[in-house]
């Protein structure tokens, strides 16, 4: 599939104003002026989403800026697609996930099942005891108080970890004493 511009969008504008052109491009059967287009400031993980009202069948499709930014446009249109794909099974089906049906109608479409990171997680939050661990982006509960949660696979308790400084904590207030110690490195 062809890129819908022979320029990359340099402003979010752009990025709104080529993703629905593009979106003429892709052979789904979405209704297209059933979709409004949005573009996140805020999604550090998700390059993209897809928003349904039940009430109004309305779709959403939020674009991420930062993972525009950081995969370019000729990468950012499986996204485009990728969201595409759970507007088409909100239209047809009231639902939407990353199950067979989605991945059957993904790849029909060269859209990704998944989009990739485009950004490293700040915080590692592990198990004290047993391999287990995940990335965080921002300060979850878990993250703020890990001596209140235990690991599902051994039961112990976590700890984490600001990843760039190496600062860990266990506690709520080891938490605060990091993040205080780290300031606007945090």
């Amino acid at each position: 599939m062809e890129p819908a511009t022979s320029e990359e969008p340099a402003t979010r504008d752009e990025l709104l104003t080529a993703a629905e052109s593009y979106a003429e491009t892709v052979p789904i059967g979405v209704s297209l002026s059933d979709i409004d287009w949005e573009c996140s400031e805020r999604a550090v993980r998700r390059a993209g989403a897809c928003i349904y009202d039940r009430r109004t069948g309305h779709v959403t499709i939020r674009l991420t800026w930062s993972a525009y930014r950081a995969f370019g446009w000729e990468e950012f249109t499986g996204t485009i697609r990728h969201e595409l794909v759970h507007a088409w099974e909100f239209q047809q089906f009231g639902e939407s996930g990353h199950g067979a049906r989605f991945t059957e109608k993904a790849n029909e479409l060269d859209a990704p099942r998944h989009c990739r990171s485009f950004s490293d997680a700040r915080l590692r939050l592990r198990c004290s005891a047993c391999d287990w661990e995940t990335r965080r982006y921002r300060a979850s509960k878990a993250v703020k108080r890990p001596s209140r949660r235990r690991c599902g696979s051994c039961g112990s308790r976590y700890h984490v970890e600001h990843v760039e400084s190496g600062k860990q904590w266990r506690t709520h207030a080891g938490y605060l004493v990091a993040r205080r110690k780290l300031g606007d490195e945090w």
